[in-house]
C-alpha cells in the first residue's frame, strides 16, 4: 500500500469555490494516473493544513468524489483512491491522458566518451545478467536454498534490537572497522594474504571492486592486459575506463607472460584469476606467478587479482593467494561474498597496498560512501562467531557431491556429445563438444529446451567460436542436475 503524505495539485478559485477546485485537481490527478488505484491519500485535516483551507472544504471534496466513485473510504483506516473508476469517467480519462510520445533519441554529444563507452562496452554485458531465472546449469550462484538464512534473520534482529545507532549514520568509505579486522583475519589464515586491517576496504561485490581499480589506476587509451578467455565484467570494467584490452593466452599453468611480453604492449595492469582461471579452470603454477610479480615489480605494473571462488577446493587445501607472495606492493587483491554467503548482499572487498589505501577510500567515498552498514555489522558476527567457516566446510563437502552427480549424469547421458571431467575446485565444470561444433550454436538450442549452459567464446576477447560449455552445478540439487542433463541430451542429439 503506497501512502502520499502531500499533494501537488494545481486549483484556483476563481469564480469556482474552493471546494470545487479541490475536487476537480483530485479528480484530474486520479484519472491521470497520477495517484494510482489503491493509494492512500492524506486525512481531511492534513490537507487542509498543507493548502491552508478550511477542513470542511476538503471534507465536502472527499465526499463528492466517494459519491461519484472516485475514492473509498475504510473506518479507522483511511481514504484510498478507488480500484476501478466509474464507466462514465473512461472517455473523459482518454481525453485528458496526454498522447504517448516517442522517446528522444540521444544526440552525438549528449553522453561523455565514458557515458559512450558504457552504453557501447558495459550495458550489452549488464543485460546478460538481467532478470534471469535460475535454471540448470546458471553457474556463479551458490546454494542458496542451503544457506542459514533464519541464523542470518536472528543476527540481523540482534543488532536492530541492541539499538545501533553507530549503524544507521554516515560511515567509514574504508568499510566497518570491525568487519575490516575480521576479513584481514580470516585472509591472513585461509587465503595467505599480507594484511592489515587497514588495507581492506569493503565494497559492492567484486564488481565495484574492480571498477575501482580501473577509475583508480587507469587512463584512456592505457594497455590493460587480461586473460583470453576472461570474465566479461572485469573487461567491461577497464573498457569502460577507456583501456586499450590486450588479450593474453592461457594454458594449463595460466596466464602465458612470455607471449604477452612478446606482443611489444607493455601493460599498465594485468588482470588475472591464478587461483583457478576463468572460465577454464587452470591454476596459475609458481614458476609463472613469481615470473609475473617480477615482471610487475620491473614494469611498475599493476597485478589485479581475482579470488571470486577459491574456498571450494576439493583436493586438498585452497591454494595461497598471489598476493601473498607480493614483496613489492603491486598487487591488488579482491574477494567476494557473494560466492560463499549470497549475492544479494553485495559485499566484497579489496585488499591494496598502504601506499593505496587513501586514494582507494576516497574513490569507495565518491562513489557510493558505503555499504550498509547494518548489513556489513551481520556479516562481521557471521564471520567472528565461526558460521561463515562452518557454511564454507559444508558447502565445499556439498558442492563436490554436486559436482560428482553432473560428471556422473554427463558420462551416462552424454557420451560422445559432451565430455565432462571432474575439477578440483571450483562452482562451475567446462564440458568440451566435439571438434567442430560450434559452442554458440549448442547454447542456443539447449536454452530452447529450458537449459542454461554458457559458451566458453562469450568470453573471448576475439571473434572466435570454442567448442566448450560452461555448467555451473553448485545451486541445483540432484533432482535438477539429472532433469537438466537429459534435457540438455535431447537439445544436443
Amino acid at each position: 500500500m503506497t501512502v502520499v503524505p502531500f499533494l501537488t495539485l494545481k486549483f484556483e478559485s476563481g469564480s469556482q469555490s474552493l471546494y470545487r477546485g479541490l475536487y476537480e485537481g483530485l479528480r484530474e490527478a486520479i484519472l491521470t494516473g497520477r495517484l494510482a488505484a489503491g493509494v492512500q491519500l492524506p486525512s481531511t485535516r492534513s490537507l487542509a493544513a498543507q493548502f491552508n483551507i478550511s477542513r470542511s472544504t476538503v471534507v465536502n471534496a472527499y465526499e463528492q468524489l466517494y459519491a461519484e466513485g472516485y475514492i473509498t473510504g475504510k473506518t479507522g483506516a483511511g481514504t484510498f483512491v478507488a480500484a476501478t473508476l466509474p464507466e462514465d469517467s473512461l472517455e473523459t480519462r482518454q481525453q485528458i491522458l496526454p498522447k504517448p510520445k516517442e522517446p528522444a533519441a540521444l544526440r552525438e554529444n549528449d553522453l561523455a566518451e565514458r557515458g559512450k563507452r558504457l552504453l557501447t562496452k558495459t550495458a550489452p554485458v549488464m543485460r546478460l545478467y538481467q532478470n534471469k531465472i535460475l535454471s540448470a546449469f546458471q553457474h556463479g550462484v551458490p546454494a542458496l536454498d542451503e544457506f542459514p538464512f533464519e541464523l542470518w534473520a536472528k543476527l540481523t534482529a540482534r543488532r536492530w534490537r541492541n539499538q545501533p545507532r553507530e549503524l544507521v549514520g554516515y560511515g567509514d568509505p574504508a568499510g566497518y572497522r570491525p568487519l575490516r579486522e575480521a576479513i584481514s583475519a580470516y585472509l591472513k589464515a585461509a587465503r595467505a594474504v599480507n594484511c592489515q586491517p587497514e588495507q581492506v576496504i569493503v565494497v559492492a561485490g567484486a564488481q565495484q571492486a574492480l571498477d575501482l581499480a580501473a577509475r583508480v589506476l587507469l587512463n584512456a587509451g592505457d594497455a590493460m592486459w587480461i586473460e583470453d578467455p576472461c570474465y566479461n565484467g572485469a573487461r567491461a570494467a577497464f573498457a569502460a575506463a577507456g583501456a586499450k584490452l590486450v588479450g593474453v593466452p592461457v594454458d594449463t599453468e595460466g596466464l602465458k607472460l612470455n607471449e604477452a611480453i612478446k606482443g611489444g604492449e607493455p601493460g599498465k595492469c594485468v588482470y588475472i584469476t591464478p587461483s583457478r582461471q576463468f572460465p577454464l579452470g587452470a591454476t596459475m603454477s609458481l614458476p609463472r606467478r613469481l615470473a609475473l610479480l617480477e615482471w610487475a615489480n620491473q614494469a611498475g605494473a599493476w597485478i589485479i587479482e581475482d579470488d571470486y571462488d577459491s574456498e571450494y577446493r576439493y583436493a586438498g587445501r585452497p591454494l595461497a593467494a598471489l598476493q601473498g607472495l607480493d614483496k613489492n606492493g603491486r598487487v591488488i587483491y579482491v574477494g567476494t561474498f557473494s560466492k560463499t554467503v549470497f549475492p544479494g548482499l553485495r559485499l566484497g572487498c579489496l585488499v591494496v597496498p598502504p601506499s593505496l589505501v587513501e586514494v582507494f577510500s576516497a574513490a569507495r567515498f565518491i562513489s557510493d560512501w558505503h555499504s550498509s552498514l547494518v548489513d556489513q555489522a551481520v556479516l562481521t558476527d557471521f564471520i567472528v562467531e565461526g558460521h561463515f567457516a562452518r557454511h564454507v566446510r559444508r558447502m565445499r563437502s556439498l558442492y563436490k557431491e554436486r559436482q560428482e552427480i553432473l560428471v556422473a549424469e554427463t558420462k551416462r547421458k552424454l557420451a560422445g556429445l559432451l565430455d565432462v571431467a571432474p575439477a578440483e575446485a571450483g562452482m562451475h565444470l567446462v564440458g568440451w563438444l566435439p571438434e567442430g561444433i560450434c559452442d554458440q550454436a549448442a547454447a542456443k538450442r539447449a536454452a530452447a529446451h529450458g537449459v542454461e549452459v554458457t559458451p566458453v567464446s562469450s568470453y573471448r576477447l576475439s571473434k572466435i567460436c570454442d567448442n566448450g560449455l560452461l555448467l555451473g552445478f553448485a545451486a541445483f540439487d540432484e533432482t535438477q542436475i539429472k532433469d537438466g542433463v537429459r534435457r540438455l541430451a535431447v537439445a544436443l542429439n
